[in-house]
C-alpha cells in the first residue's frame, strides 16, 4: 500500500485509488487521506486548495473582451478588404484607404458589441447560481466550531461532507456512516430508480459480500460505499469523506471529455459555403475589369484603382455585422418568451431544424406522477385499496417519492372511505430495492393492528395467500395469480406504473415489526399512476407537423409506456426501435432506418448521439432535447442542443439554448424566431449579392463601350459604404407567414440561380441610365464625365436601395407586404442623402457635379421601370424554383 504522502500525490480520478479506498474501513481510508473525522485543518483545506485546484469542472470559458474584439476581425470578407485597404495605401490611394477602413471597423464594432452584450448576459444569469455543502472544518488550533456551509467550489480533498435528503453530492465521496441512504445516480448512469448506499464495502446488488469474497472485481460506480458528483441524495443521511474534486472526478472526466471544438452546425456549413462563393466570384471579376479597363483607357494606375474598388463594392463586409446583428436581436427578443441563447448560432439553427429529438419526460408528459386508477383485485373502482395505499403513504417517515406523494395528493381531505377509524402509526418496515416493497403498521381505536403494504405487483404476489373478492377471502390459485398478472400488464399497456397493495390484520403485544411479518398478506388490488401528456402537448405537436419539424422520440424509457404517451399527444408511435437492435446495424442500415422510425426506446447516451450524427449524415438538421448529465454527449453533437434551466450543469454546458420552462410550446416559439432571424439574414445575402452581379455586369458593359471610367473609385466606395449603411435595419424587418411555415436551411445553387437571375436586372437599367446620359445629357465626353459619374452615382444607389424592398418580400411590396419602420426610414433617408450627395460640397469634393432638374423625370422612370421588371421576372423565378428567399 502506498504511503499517506504518496496517495496524496496520486491522481484523485484513478480508478485503483478509488477502489482501494472503497476497499478500505473508513478509518483506513480518513488516514489516506490525511484526515480525520473531525475534518480538515483551515489552513490544511486553504493549502489543499492551492494544490488541487477549485472543484469546478471543466467549461468553457468566455474569452477576455480583447481576444473577442480581436476576434470580431476573423472573417474572410474582412480579410478580404483588410488586404484591399492595405494595398490602396500602399500605392498611395489614401481616400480609398479610409473609406475601407471604416467598413471594416464598422462592421467589426458592431459584431463585437453585439456578441460582447450577450455573453455579459449569460455570464450574469450564471453566477445567480450559487450551490453550498455541509462540510466539517477546524480551526488552526483544532477547535472551532465543526460544520460550515462552504460553496462546492471551496471543497478540497480529504474534506468530511455532510449528506442528507435534496443534497447534491459536491465530489467524489467515499461514504463513513450513513443511514437510509438512497441516491439518484439517473444524471450520471441512466438508472431511473434510486440506488441504495452503505458505508461499508460492497457492490450495488450485493448485500452477501459473496461476490467480494470469491474476488470478483467492480468499478467504481458499482460500489455502494462511493457516491460521485452531480447525483443527489433521495433519502437518508450521512457523513463521507472527499475522495476527488473538480475535473479528477467521474463526472469532471466526462466534462472535459466533450470540451473542445464544437462540430461544425448547418449554419457554420452554409455561411462558409456562400463566404467562398462571393469570394470566388469577386477574385475571378475584379481582375477581369483591371485587364479590361487597363487595355481599352490605357492607363494602367486608374484601372488598378478602379478594380479595387470594385473588389470592394463586390465584397459583402458587412455579412458578419448583419449575421451578428440578426442573430443578437433573436436572443433578445427570444429571451422574452422564456427561451435563453447561449451561442447566437443556434437561432438559425433552429430555424433550419427539421428533425426534433427528445426524450418524453417532461417534454410530452407532466414530468410528475398522477395516481388515476384504484383498482380492487377484479380491475373494478374500489375506494378501500385508495384507503390503504393512503395510510401505508401517510404514515411512513423520511422523504416521501413521487409515488407517496400522488397517493396523498388523490386523498387530500385524509378521509377514508372504511369509516371514521382513527389510525396510530405503530411502525414501518422501510423500502428496499431487494424487496421492492414497504410496510406500515398502523393501530385503530380499538388497538387492533393492520400491516398495509404496497410495492411491485410480482414481488407482492410472492408475500400474499389470499384475495379480497366481493367482500370475502379467497386462497390464491394459480388462475387467479395469472389473472392478476393479466390485468397488471393490461395496465402497463396503458402506460400506466403499476403498485399492489395488500394487508394482514391482527393484534400484537409488542410495537416492533420485521420483514419476517411481511408474510401470508391479503391482496387488496392495485393503484395506478401515470406521468400524464402535458394539455399543450398534442396541440405544440401539431404545430411543429404544420412547420415541418418531425418529432422523434429518444428515451431510455420502456417502449410500452412511450408508445402509450405518444399516440395520446398525436405522434404515430410505428413499431419503437429499440437499443440492442440499433448495436447489430452498420451506418448505412441504421440511416435508413432512422428516417423511418419515430420511436428509439432504451438507449444508452451513446446510442442517442449516433442516432443523431446518423439523421445529420441524411442532410437532416437536428435539434436534442434533453436535462441530464447522460444527454450531454447527444447535446454536443446535435446542430441545436436545447435544454432546460433545472437540468444537470454538465447538460446546460454542452447545450446552445436554455428553456426556462420545458416545453414544445415555448419550443416552437423559438423556431419561427430562428425562421425569422435566417430570413433577415438571407434578405441581406440575396440582395448584396445579386446587386453586385449587377454592378459588375454594368461595369463590363460600360469598359467595353465608353472611352472613360463609368464611375471614379473613390465613387464606387461611397456607394458601397451608403448602400452597406441602408442594410443596418435589415435585422428589425419581419417576415412573412408563407416563409416562416417551413424549415431554411443555406443552399449555395439557390443563390446561384438568385444570382443570375435578378442581377442582371439593374444592369438593364444601368445601360439605360449610360444611354440618356451619353444622348440625352451629352455626358459623352472625357471633359464631360463627371457628369455621367454623378448621374449613374444617383440611379445606382437608388436602384441598390429600391432592392431592398423588392427582395425582402415574394408579394408586391408597398402593398402586399410593407417593410417595418426602421426599413422603411434608412432606406428613405439613404436614397435622400444619394440624392442630395452631388448638390453638396461632398460632392464638389469628390467630383459629383449638380444633376440638371430634366434628370429626376428620367430617375422616376427608370426606378419604375427596374421596379416593374424585378416584379415581373419574381414571378417566373418563383413558378420555375418554387422559392423565393
Amino acid at each position: 500500500m502506498l504511503k499517506k504522502r504518496d496517495k496524496l500525490k496520486a491522481p484523485y480520478q484513478s480508478t485503483q485509488l478509488l477502489m482501494e479506498i472503497a476497499k478500505s474501513d473508513p478509518a483506513t481510508a480518513a488516514d489516506i487521506l490525511g484526515t480525520d473525522m473531525g475534518g480538515l485543518l483551515e489552513c490544511e483545506a486553504q493549502n489543499r486548495l492551492a494544490k488541487y485546484g477549485r472543484n469546478e469542472v471543466a467549461h468553457e470559458k468566455v474569452p477576455a473582451w480583447y481576444w473577442q474584439f480581436l476576434l470580431a476581425f476573423h472573417n474572410p470578407f474582412i480579410y478580404v478588404l483588410l488586404a484591399l485597404g492595405i494595398i490602396s495605401l500602399v500605392t498611395g490611394d489614401r481616400e480609398a484607404a479610409i473609406v475601407v477602413s471604416v467598413m471594416v471597423g464598422l462592421s467589426a464594432v458592431i459584431r463585437f458589441w453585439q456578441e460582447f452584450r450577450s455573453q455579459a448576459a449569460a455570464e450574469k444569469l450564471k453566477a445567480m447560481v450559487r450551490t453550498t455543502a455541509a462540510v466539517l472544518r477546524r480551526d488552526s488550533e483544532g477547535d472551532g466550531n465543526g460544520k460550515r456551509e462552504l460553496p462546492i467550489e471551496e471543497i478540497v480533498p480529504g474534506d468530511i461532507v455532510l449528506l442528507s435528503a435534496g443534497d447534491m453530492v459536491p465530489a467524489d465521496v467515499r461514504l463513513l456512516s450513513s443511514k437510509d441512504l438512497f441516491v439518484s445516480q439517473s444524471a450520471l448512469t441512466g438508472e431511473a430508480l434510486p440506488v441504495e448506499k452503505y458505508d461499508d464495502y460492497m457492490a450495488i446488488g450485493d448485500k452477501s459480500s459473496k461476490a467480494r469474497k470469491q474476488g470478483v472485481e467492480y468499478t467504481p460506480l458499482e460500489m455502494q460505499n462511493l457516491c460521485f458528483m452531480g447525483t443527489n441524495i433521495v433519502s437518508g443521511t450521512a457523513t463521507a469523506v472527499v475522495v476527488a474534486t473538480g475535473e479528477r472526478t467521474h463526472l469532471g472526466a466526462l466534462a472535459k471529455g466533450i470540451l473542445g471544438k464544437r462540430e461544425e452546425t448547418s449554419f457554420d456549413r452554409g455561411v462558409n459555403q456562400v463566404t467562398w462563393l462571393l469570394i470566388k466570384f469577386m477574385l475571378v471579376m475584379a481582375p477581369v475589369i483591371f485587364l479590361l479597363n487597363g487595355f481599352t483607357k490605357g492607363d494602367w494606375t486608374e484601372a488598378f484603382f478602379f478594380a479595387i474598388a470594385v473588389a470592394v463594392g463586390l465584397t459583402p463586409e458587412m455579412l458578419p455585422m448583419i449575421v451578428t446583428a440578426n442573430l443578437a436581436k433573436g436572443a433578445v427578443k427570444m429571451s422574452k418568451k422564456k427561451v435563453i441563447v447561449k451561442r447566437l448560432n443556434a437561432i438559425q439553427n433552429m430555424g433550419a431544424m427539421n428533425i426534433l429529438c427528445t426524450d418524453k419526460t417532461g417534454t410530452l408528459t407532466e414530468d410528475k406522477v398522477v395516481l388515476v386508477r384504484h383498482l380492487n383485485a377484479d380491475g373494478k373502482e374500489c375506494d378501500r385499496v385508495l384507503d390503504l395505499a393512503y395510510l401505508n403513504s401517510c404514515h411512513q417517515t423520511g422523504l416521501k417519492n413521487l409515488i407517496d406523494q400522488a397517493v396523498i395528493e388523490r386523498r387530500e381531505d385524509g378521509q377514508l372511505a372504511m369509516g371514521e377509524k382513527r389510525f396510530e402509526k405503530i411502525d414501518e418496515i422501510p423500502f428496499d430495492f431487494g424487496r421492492r416493497r414497504m410496510s406500515v403498521v398502523v393501530a385503530d381505536e380499538a388497538n387492533k393492528h393492520l400491516l398495509v403494504c404496497k410495492g411491485a405487483v410480482e414481488e407482492m404476489l410472492a408475500i400474499c395467500t389470499t384475495v379480497e373478492k366481493d367482500g370475502r377471502l379467497e386462497p390464491i390459485t394459480e388462475a387467479i395469480r395469472t389473472e392478476v398478472l393479466r390485468l397488471s400488464k393490461e395496465l402497463n399497456e396503458e402506460g400506466m406504473r403499476v403498485i399492489a397493495v395488500a394487508y394482514k390484520e391482527g393484534r400484537r403485544e409488542r410495537a416492533e415489526y420485521t420483514v419476517d411479518d411481511e408474510s401470508d398478506l391479503v391482496l387488496a388490488g392495485y393503484i395506478g399512476f401515470l406521468d400524464p401528456p402535458k394539455p399543450s402537448a398534442a396541440a405544440a405537436i401539431q404545430t411543429m407537423k404544420e412547420h415541418g419539424v418531425e418529432v422523434k422520440i429518444l428515451t431510455g424509457d420502456n417502449e410500452v409506456v412511450t408508445r402509450k404517451v405518444c399516440k395520446e399527444v398525436g405522434i404515430d408511435p410505428g413499431r419503437p426501435v429499440l437499443g440492442h437492435e440499433i448495436e447489430s446495424l452498420n451506418d448505412a442500415q441504421l440511416a435508413e432506418l432512422a428516417e423511418q422510425t419515430t420511436v428509439f426506446a432504451k438507449l444508452s447516451p451513446l446510442q442517442k448521439s449516433r442516432v443523431i450524427k446518423i439523421l445529420q449524415s441524411k442532410g437532416h438538421t437536428v435539434g436534442y432535447m434533453g436535462d441530464g448529465i447522460n444527454d450531454a454527449a447527444a447535446l454536443r453533437v446535435a446542430d441545436v442542443g436545447i435544454s432546460v434551466d433545472s437540468a444537470a450543469d454538465i447538460a446546460k454546458e454542452s447545450s446552445e439554448i436554455i428553456l426556462l420552462e420545458k416545453s414544445l410550446a415555448v419550443l416552437e416559439e423559438g423556431i419561427i424566431e430562428g425562421r425569422t432571424t435566417f430570413g433577415n439574414i438571407l434578405k441581406y445575402m440575396k440582395m448584396t449579392a445579386s446587386s453586385n452581379f449587377g454592378n459588375v455586369f454594368s461595369i463590363l458593359a460600360a469598359s467595353a463601350f465608353i472611352p472613360f471610367l463609368p464611375m471614379l473609385a473613390l465613387h464606387l466606395l461611397i456607394q458601397n459604404l451608403l448602400y452597406d449603411l441602408s442594410q443596418l435595419s435589415i435585422p428589425w424587418d419581419k417576415m412573412d407567414k408563407e416563409f416562416l411555415v417551413k424549415p431554411r436551411k443555406w443552399d449555395v445553387s439557390n443563390l446561384r440561380h438568385f444570382i443570375i437571375w435578378i442581377g442582371p436586372i439593374s444592369s438593364v437599367f444601368d445601360i439605360i441610365t449610360f444611354i440618356v446620359m451619353w444622348n440625352v445629357f451629352q455626358a459623352n465626353t472625357v471633359e464631360q464625365q463627371a457628369l455621367f459619374h454623378s448621374g449613374w452615382f444617383v440611379v445606382g444607389l437608388l436602384t441598390q436601395t429600391l432592392i431592398v424592398h423588392m427582395i425582402r418580400t415574394e408579394k408586391i411590396p408597398f402593398m402586399q407586404s410593407v417593410a417595418a419602420a426602421p426599413v422603411l426610414l434608412l432606406t428613405a433617408v439613404i436614397m435622400a442623402v444619394g440624392i442630395y450627395i452631388p448638390f453638396s460640397p461632398l460632392g464638389e469634393a469628390v467630383g459629383l457635379p449638380p444633376l440638371p432638374l430634366s434628370y429626376f423625370p428620367w430617375l422616376a422612370g427608370i426606378l419604375l421601370g427596374y421596379a416593374l421588371l424585378t416584379q415581373f421576372f419574381k414571378k417566373i423565378y418563383m413558378k420555375k424554383f418554387h422559392s423565393w428567399l
